[in-house]
């Protein structure tokens, strides 16, 4: 659980570049996400030029880190040919998840900006990506190398009183 216990929200970065082959591992690691009846319903677009980052960046009150990362991974629903469409969500999170995870495994920064289920967000997103057709943009993952390390929290946020055996 080394992963998901040093994991933490990057927000500022480095001008190092991710390499294609991070990325790669961060697009297996997201596609290795459980899926309600296997239905895969991600689609992913990788931006490192500046221009689409910045648009990116523009897209939500709090989209800001996309303006430094080197990487904006936006996470996007396919919108056909869904057999379990409610469970969307659900698929997507994950991946996100597996997306942030592999990135602390092999120590890169990266925090999840979220876009869905907010409909001016998403139509930001469509724009700035050109407006693919039969997706619809779920999130945000700006990744990069940190510039500073903030102190993970999810080791200390275990609360005994939240579990109840039965």
């Amino acid at each position: 659980m080394n992963a998901i216990f040093k994991r933490c929200s990057v927000r500022q970065f480095t001008d190092e570049t991710v390499s294609i082959d991070d990325i790669e591992r961060l697009m297996r690691a997201a596609m290795a996400a459980p899926s309600a009846g296997n239905q895969q319903p991600w689609e992913f677009y990788i931006a490192r030029d500046e221009t689409t980052r910045m648009a990116l960046a523009a897209t939500s009150p709090y989209a800001a880190p996309a303006k430094l990362a080197s990487c904006v991974i936006a996470v996007c629903t396919r919108t056909e040919g869904l057999r379990f469409p409610r469970c969307t969500p659900l698929d997507m999170s994950a991946a996100v998840e597996n997306i942030l995870l592999e990135a602390a495994n092999i120590g890169l920064g990266a925090v999840w900006l979220g876009i869905a289920p907010e409909p001016d967000r998403i139509a930001a997103v469509e724009v700035a990506l050109g407006s693919p057709k039969g997706v619809e943009p779920f999130a945000l993952v700006a990744v990069g190398h940190a510039a500073n390390h903030p102190e993970p929290k999810g080791a200390t946020r275990y609360d005994e009183t939240r579990v109840h055996w039965i």
